[in-house]
């Protein structure tokens, strides 16, 4: 298995006119038939995320079919509403909506961090206070465990992934 993941986190600032540069392994993963576009909205826990064009047409394929069912119309709603396919300039740099950036809390400074098929964009300070309460919570422990025994379980083939 030889597929891209998104890993690694930098610091960096927004510009005056909104912009900020997204680092060039990043950027490299979200080429696409030679073409750099991606996708920017709500993440999960008050973050940004940017994703993959192929992505974001998978999501789109599986949530059409479920587009009106009553309780998962807020939800599109405030998702594709706040979906911008985006771009970036010669030296890396993406223009983040206002809307986003109020939406995040955002002021000036954020953290870029990788995250398998995605790239989250946060607040700096909600990232570093994540990171701060991890090092006086025993819930690091837990989630480590949580999340190594997915690794356990089979896959939709019942295939176990670790033989």
């Amino acid at each position: 298995m030889n597929r891209f993941f998104f890993s690694g986190s930098q610091e960096t600032k927004l510009d005056g006119k909104n912009r900020f540069v997204l680092p060039q392994a990043m950027r490299f993963g979200l080429v696409e038939n030679g073409v750099l576009e991606f996708s920017l909205g709500l993440g999960l826990g008050g973050c940004l995320a940017i994703y993959r064009r192929s992505d974001i047409e998978k999501i789109v394929a599986k949530f059409q079919s479920k587009q009106h069912v009553g309780k998962y119309q807020k939800f599109f709603t405030l998702f594709f509403s706040n979906l911008h396919q985006l771009g970036c300039d010669k030296i890396g740099r993406v223009l983040m909506p206002s809307l986003l950036k109020k939406a995040a809390g955002i002021k000036s400074e954020i953290v870029i961090a990788g995250v398998l098929d995605k790239i989250e964009i946060w607040p700096k300070e909600k990232y570093v206070a994540q990171l701060s309460d991890l090092g006086s919570n025993s819930d690091l422990a837990k989630m480590t465990e949580e999340a190594f025994a997915l690794l356990e379980v089979e896959d939709e083939t019942h295939i176990p992934v670790f033989e």
